[in-house]
Protein backbone atom coordinates (compact mmCIF):
# COMPACT_ATOMS: atom_id res chain seq x y z
CA UNK A 1 0.00 0.00 0.00
CA UNK A 2 1.26 3.09 -0.74
CA UNK A 3 -1.03 5.67 1.30
CA UNK A 4 0.84 7.72 4.07
CA UNK A 5 1.38 6.04 7.11
CA UNK A 6 1.01 8.67 9.63
CA UNK A 7 -2.60 10.84 10.92
CA UNK A 8 -1.81 14.45 12.19
CA UNK A 9 -1.03 14.76 16.01
CA UNK A 10 -3.31 14.37 17.81
CA UNK A 11 -6.11 13.52 15.50
CA UNK A 12 -9.59 12.66 17.08
CA UNK A 13 -10.41 8.73 16.62
CA UNK A 14 -12.75 10.08 13.85
CA UNK A 15 -10.78 11.68 12.47
CA UNK A 16 -8.60 8.48 11.98
CA UNK A 17 -11.39 6.64 10.62
CA UNK A 18 -12.25 9.02 7.92
CA UNK A 19 -8.31 9.23 7.32
CA UNK A 20 -8.68 5.00 6.56
CA UNK A 21 -11.79 5.50 4.89
CA UNK A 22 -10.25 8.02 2.74
CA UNK A 23 -6.77 6.00 1.92
CA UNK A 24 -5.47 8.69 3.39
CA UNK A 25 -3.89 6.63 6.32
CA UNK A 26 -2.76 2.62 6.39
CA UNK A 27 -0.18 2.89 8.64
CA UNK A 28 0.53 1.23 12.28
CA UNK A 29 -1.94 2.50 15.09
CA UNK A 30 0.42 1.59 17.59
CA UNK A 31 0.74 5.45 19.26
CA UNK A 32 -1.73 6.79 17.91
CA UNK A 33 -5.33 8.37 19.40
CA UNK A 34 -3.67 8.34 22.90
CA UNK A 35 -6.35 7.39 25.42
CA UNK A 36 -8.83 5.99 22.93
CA UNK A 37 -9.71 1.89 22.97
CA UNK A 38 -8.23 0.30 19.83
CA UNK A 39 -9.88 -3.01 18.90
CA UNK A 40 -9.22 -6.14 17.23
CA UNK A 41 -11.80 -6.98 14.68
CA UNK A 42 -13.36 -10.99 13.39
CA UNK A 43 -15.87 -11.09 10.38
CA UNK A 44 -17.79 -14.35 10.04
CA UNK A 45 -20.68 -15.44 7.84
CA UNK A 46 -23.93 -15.77 10.26
CA UNK A 47 -23.46 -19.98 10.73
CA UNK A 48 -20.04 -19.13 12.29
CA UNK A 49 -20.83 -16.47 14.41
CA UNK A 50 -22.46 -18.22 17.23
CA UNK A 51 -19.39 -21.04 17.29
CA UNK A 52 -16.65 -18.06 17.21
CA UNK A 53 -18.65 -15.80 20.10
CA UNK A 54 -18.49 -18.72 22.48
CA UNK A 55 -15.19 -19.36 21.67
CA UNK A 56 -15.00 -15.71 22.73
CA UNK A 57 -16.92 -16.31 25.82
CA UNK A 58 -15.03 -19.17 27.10
CA UNK A 59 -11.45 -17.57 26.05
CA UNK A 60 -11.82 -14.34 27.66
CA UNK A 61 -8.33 -13.52 28.26
CA UNK A 62 -7.13 -13.73 24.45
CA UNK A 63 -10.97 -13.18 23.28
CA UNK A 64 -11.81 -10.23 25.39
CA UNK A 65 -15.42 -9.48 23.42
CA UNK A 66 -16.28 -5.45 23.57
CA UNK A 67 -18.89 -5.33 20.63
CA UNK A 68 -21.03 -7.77 18.30
CA UNK A 69 -22.42 -6.54 15.64
CA UNK A 70 -26.24 -7.27 14.06
CA UNK A 71 -25.72 -9.20 10.90
CA UNK A 72 -25.16 -7.90 7.69
CA UNK A 73 -25.12 -4.27 9.52
CA UNK A 74 -21.35 -2.68 9.40
CA UNK A 75 -22.17 0.27 11.93
CA UNK A 76 -21.07 0.27 15.53
CA UNK A 77 -22.69 3.41 17.26
CA UNK A 78 -21.87 2.15 20.85
CA UNK A 79 -17.82 2.54 19.49
CA UNK A 80 -18.09 5.28 17.43
CA UNK A 81 -19.65 8.39 16.13
CA UNK A 82 -20.07 7.26 12.07
CA UNK A 83 -18.55 4.27 12.05
CA UNK A 84 -18.22 1.99 9.25
CA UNK A 85 -16.58 -1.87 9.99
CA UNK A 86 -16.06 -1.89 6.20
CA UNK A 87 -13.86 0.90 5.86
CA UNK A 88 -12.56 3.02 8.64
CA UNK A 89 -9.12 0.38 9.37
CA UNK A 90 -6.64 1.08 7.54
CA UNK A 91 -6.44 -2.43 6.42
CA UNK A 92 -8.00 -5.45 6.43
CA UNK A 93 -7.45 -9.34 5.42
CA UNK A 94 -9.45 -11.97 3.69
CA UNK A 95 -9.11 -15.74 4.37
CA UNK A 96 -10.52 -18.12 1.66
CA UNK A 97 -11.43 -21.81 3.93
CA UNK A 98 -8.43 -20.60 6.55
CA UNK A 99 -5.99 -19.17 3.93
CA UNK A 100 -5.09 -15.72 3.49
CA UNK A 101 -5.96 -14.49 -0.28
CA UNK A 102 -5.47 -10.72 0.60
CA UNK A 103 -5.16 -7.56 2.15
CA UNK A 104 -7.17 -4.75 1.24
CA UNK A 105 -7.82 -1.41 2.57
CA UNK A 106 -11.30 -1.72 2.76
CA UNK A 107 -13.83 -4.53 2.47
CA UNK A 108 -17.01 -2.74 1.05
CA UNK A 109 -16.63 -4.99 -2.63
CA UNK A 110 -16.28 -8.31 0.09
CA UNK A 111 -19.10 -7.32 2.35
CA UNK A 112 -22.57 -9.83 2.30
CA UNK A 113 -26.04 -9.51 4.26
CA UNK A 114 -25.08 -12.29 6.56
CA UNK A 115 -21.87 -11.07 7.78
CA UNK A 116 -21.70 -10.36 11.54
CA UNK A 117 -18.65 -8.55 12.99
CA UNK A 118 -16.61 -8.87 16.17
CA UNK A 119 -14.31 -6.30 18.23
CA UNK A 120 -12.41 -7.80 20.13
CA UNK A 121 -10.25 -5.80 23.19
CA UNK A 122 -6.53 -4.81 22.06
CA UNK A 123 -3.66 -4.74 25.02
CA UNK A 124 -2.57 -0.81 23.26
CA UNK A 125 -5.55 0.25 25.89
CA UNK A 126 -3.56 -1.06 28.72
CA UNK A 127 -0.04 0.15 27.02
CA UNK A 128 -1.02 3.28 27.77
CA UNK A 129 -1.06 2.78 31.18
CA UNK A 130 2.06 0.83 31.17
CA UNK A 131 3.45 4.31 29.31
CA UNK A 132 2.23 6.66 32.12
CA UNK A 133 3.96 4.89 35.17
CA UNK A 134 7.18 5.24 33.02
CA UNK A 135 7.51 1.54 31.45
CA UNK A 136 8.73 1.72 28.18
CA UNK A 137 6.71 -0.19 25.64
CA UNK A 138 10.25 -1.48 23.29
CA UNK A 139 7.94 -1.59 19.97
CA UNK A 140 6.69 1.34 20.70
CA UNK A 141 10.07 2.66 21.06
CA UNK A 142 10.93 1.22 17.47
CA UNK A 143 8.63 2.20 15.45
CA UNK A 144 7.15 -1.43 14.95
CA UNK A 145 4.66 -4.23 15.73
CA UNK A 146 4.65 -5.90 18.67
CA UNK A 147 6.07 -9.46 18.61
CA UNK A 148 3.54 -12.16 18.51
CA UNK A 149 4.53 -15.73 19.07
CA UNK A 150 2.54 -18.85 18.47
CA UNK A 151 2.24 -20.90 22.16
CA UNK A 152 1.42 -24.57 23.27
CA UNK A 153 -1.07 -23.14 25.42
CA UNK A 154 -4.31 -24.51 24.71
CA UNK A 155 -7.92 -22.47 23.88
CA UNK A 156 -11.00 -23.85 25.20
CA UNK A 157 -12.93 -25.45 21.90
CA UNK A 158 -16.45 -23.81 21.31
CA UNK A 159 -18.03 -26.07 18.01
CA UNK A 160 -16.09 -26.19 15.09
CA UNK A 161 -13.13 -23.42 16.45
CA UNK A 162 -10.06 -24.80 18.46
CA UNK A 163 -6.22 -23.97 18.96
CA UNK A 164 -3.28 -23.11 20.60
CA UNK A 165 -3.52 -19.37 21.84
CA UNK A 166 -1.07 -16.40 20.36
CA UNK A 167 0.30 -14.36 22.95
CA UNK A 168 2.24 -11.17 22.60
CA UNK A 169 5.84 -10.00 24.39
CA UNK A 170 6.80 -7.04 25.96
CA UNK A 171 10.73 -6.87 27.67
CA UNK A 172 10.98 -5.59 31.43
CA UNK A 173 13.37 -5.70 33.94
CA UNK A 174 11.74 -7.91 37.11
CA UNK A 175 11.04 -4.94 39.05
CA UNK A 176 9.71 -3.25 35.55
CA UNK A 177 7.15 -6.56 35.19
CA UNK A 178 6.18 -7.02 38.47
CA UNK A 179 4.95 -3.41 38.17
CA UNK A 180 3.29 -4.09 34.68
CA UNK A 181 1.42 -7.29 35.96
CA UNK A 182 -0.02 -5.11 38.73
CA UNK A 183 -1.11 -2.24 36.20
CA UNK A 184 -2.30 -4.71 33.76
CA UNK A 185 -4.69 -6.75 35.89
CA UNK A 186 -6.89 -4.43 36.09
CA UNK A 187 -7.58 -4.33 32.47
CA UNK A 188 -9.45 -7.13 32.25
CA UNK A 189 -11.76 -6.15 29.33
CA UNK A 190 -8.36 -6.11 27.26
CA UNK A 191 -6.39 -9.35 28.28
CA UNK A 192 -5.43 -8.29 31.44
CA UNK A 193 -2.36 -9.92 33.37
CA UNK A 194 0.35 -11.57 31.70
CA UNK A 195 -0.26 -15.40 31.24
CA UNK A 196 3.50 -15.76 31.19
CA UNK A 197 7.02 -14.49 31.66
CA UNK A 198 10.34 -15.84 31.72
CA UNK A 199 11.52 -19.15 30.23
CA UNK A 200 9.47 -18.72 26.74
CA UNK A 201 10.30 -22.58 26.13
CA UNK A 202 7.63 -23.78 28.67
CA UNK A 203 5.13 -22.47 26.55
CA UNK A 204 6.64 -23.80 22.85
CA UNK A 205 8.02 -20.41 22.07
CA UNK A 206 11.84 -21.82 20.49
CA UNK A 207 13.10 -18.68 19.37
CA UNK A 208 11.87 -15.01 20.36
CA UNK A 209 14.20 -13.33 17.56
CA UNK A 210 11.43 -14.83 15.12
CA UNK A 211 7.97 -14.18 15.91
CA UNK A 212 5.02 -15.69 14.44
CA UNK A 213 3.98 -12.52 13.79
CA UNK A 214 4.89 -8.69 14.51
CA UNK A 215 8.40 -7.80 14.41
CA UNK A 216 11.55 -8.79 16.65
CA UNK A 217 12.59 -6.64 19.22
CA UNK A 218 15.76 -6.42 21.51
CA UNK A 219 15.94 -7.61 25.32
CA UNK A 220 18.82 -5.68 26.76
CA UNK A 221 20.87 -7.08 29.66
CA UNK A 222 18.86 -7.74 32.78
CA UNK A 223 15.23 -7.69 30.58
CA UNK A 224 12.72 -10.63 30.68
CA UNK A 225 10.13 -11.22 28.44
CA UNK A 226 6.86 -10.85 29.58
CA UNK A 227 3.78 -12.48 27.78
CA UNK A 228 0.39 -11.51 27.30
CA UNK A 229 -2.42 -13.03 25.62
CA UNK A 230 -3.04 -11.88 22.23
CA UNK A 231 -6.04 -10.84 19.81
CA UNK A 232 -4.41 -12.60 17.50
CA UNK A 233 -5.49 -15.85 18.32
CA UNK A 234 -8.70 -15.78 16.32
CA UNK A 235 -6.54 -15.40 13.39
CA UNK A 236 -4.94 -19.06 13.82
CA UNK A 237 -8.13 -20.22 15.45
CA UNK A 238 -9.56 -19.31 11.74
CA UNK A 239 -6.67 -20.69 9.77
CA UNK A 240 -7.53 -24.11 11.30
CA UNK A 241 -11.13 -23.87 11.25
CA UNK A 242 -11.27 -22.83 7.96
CA UNK A 243 -15.04 -21.08 7.51
CA UNK A 244 -15.43 -20.72 4.08
CA UNK A 245 -14.98 -16.46 4.44
CA UNK A 246 -13.42 -14.43 7.05
CA UNK A 247 -12.00 -11.27 7.20
CA UNK A 248 -9.86 -9.43 10.32
CA UNK A 249 -7.76 -6.49 11.26
CA UNK A 250 -4.35 -6.23 9.45
CA UNK A 251 -1.28 -6.70 11.94
CA UNK A 252 -1.20 -3.76 13.77
CA UNK A 253 -3.33 -1.94 11.61
CA UNK A 254 -6.53 -1.78 14.74
CA UNK A 255 -9.82 -0.38 14.47
CA UNK A 256 -9.80 3.24 16.58
CA UNK A 257 -12.63 3.78 18.53
CA UNK A 258 -14.60 6.70 20.65
CA UNK A 259 -14.16 4.49 23.72
CA UNK A 260 -11.81 6.09 26.55
CA UNK A 261 -9.21 3.16 27.84
CA UNK A 262 -10.18 4.84 31.17
CA UNK A 263 -13.63 2.88 30.78
CA UNK A 264 -11.89 -0.63 30.75
CA UNK A 265 -9.22 -0.60 33.96
CA UNK A 266 -10.69 -1.21 37.22
CA UNK A 267 -9.21 0.34 40.35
Amino acid sequence: MSAPSLVPAGASPHAIRLACRSGAFAGLTSGIAAGYVQGNIVILPRDWADDFLRFCQRNPKPCPLIAVGDPGDPAFEELGLDLDIRTDLPAYRIYDHGKLVAEVPDIIAHWRKDFVAFVIGCSYSFEEALGAAGLGIRHVECGSIVPMYRTNLACRPAGRLSGKMVVSMRPFTPAHAIRAIEITSCFAAVHGAPVHLGAPEAIGIADLSAPAFGDPVPLRPGEIPVFWACGYTPQTVIEHAAPPLAITHAPGRLLVTDLLNARLGAT
